[in-house]
């Protein structure tokens, strides 16, 4: 009886241990097989790309403020200056003026920068537009906080005489809502965002018609003062300017006289 039990144990362990050997040889080939087809990860392709350092401001000169930055080779777009094409760009750039501010790790375009050979105001001004520099004091414009790429109205005041000798001072707004391009040399604020000095000279950007208007006015006026606008208001469309300097003699029924700067006016003839 002991023996007939140990007959079938034995060949139930046959039996089991079978079985196991034929479940390993059925599933290493698929694992095998699995492991075959698995496709591999394709290696990045990188390239290094020109960036700044810290943030370059407006009239900055870039020298110290760029280096270099590992950059996937497809994210590299035109523009970008890349360490494969120029590899000597950090010393060829040297001098150069940024004309617009660049970030942080942001890549460096030559769009955005100035030659050492160049002129900055020439670069920064649009197409058809002119600089010209009118001569302004603290108590003149809004107590000095006024900055570059500001938007200002260009207030006039005068003297004049009316039709009856009488003497009087004349104001009005020649000119509204004109960009700021420079306040003498400062042409950025400091690190904590206040005005360097209070400038004396407003450079103002303007079309070739307000350039006429602003020299005739600086002529004629006994003070020049600029009144700080929103920002909201950047983009008001202007009507109204002082043409009238430029085009002609008769404005509200009146004819202007200049004679060593003094204005007279007068009634027109109907």
């Amino acid at each position: 009886m002991k023996a007939t039990r140990l007959v079938v144990l034995g060949v139930a362990l046959a039996t089991a241990a079978g079985a196991g050997y034929m479940a390993l040889n059925l599933k290493s080939p698929e694992v095998v097989q699995e492991n075959a087809s698995a496709p591999s990860t394709p290696q990045l392709e990188l390239d290094k790309v020109l960036v700044a350092k810290d943030q370059i401001g407006v009239g900055d000169v870039v020298d110290e403020k760029m280096r270099w930055q590992v950059w996937p080779k497809e994210a590299v777009t035109e523009g970008f200056i890349t360490e494969t094409a120029e590899a000597g760009a950090i010393e060829a750039l040297k001098g150069s003026i940024a004309r617009l501010v660049i970030m942080p790790g942001e890549p460096v375009r030559r769009a955005k920068l100035i030659g050492k050979d160049q002129s900055f105001m020439s670069s920064i001004l649009p197409a058809g537009k002119r600089a010209v520099a009118v001569e302004v004091k603290a108590d003149t414009s809004a107590g000095g906080f006024i900055l570059p790429n500001d938007f200002v109205d260009l207030i006039m005041t005068r003297r004049a005489t009316t039709a009856s000798g009488a003497e009087t001072f004349v104001t009005e707004t020649i000119l509204k809502n004109i960009r700021i391009l420079a306040i003498d040399q400062t042409i950025r604020e400091d690190e904590e965002g206040r005005k360097v000095k209070v400038g004396q000279t407003a450079t103002l950007e303007l079309t070739p018609q307000q350039s006429e208007i602003v020299t005739v006015a600086q002529q004629m006026a006994d003070r020049l003062a600029l009144a700080l606008r929103s920002t909201a208001d950047a983009a008001e469309q202007v009507s109204g300017e002082a043409d009238y300097l430029v085009n002609g003699n008769v404005k509200r029924n009146t004819v202007r006289m200049i004679k060593s700067g003094e204005v007279t006016e007068v009634g027109a003839k109907k």
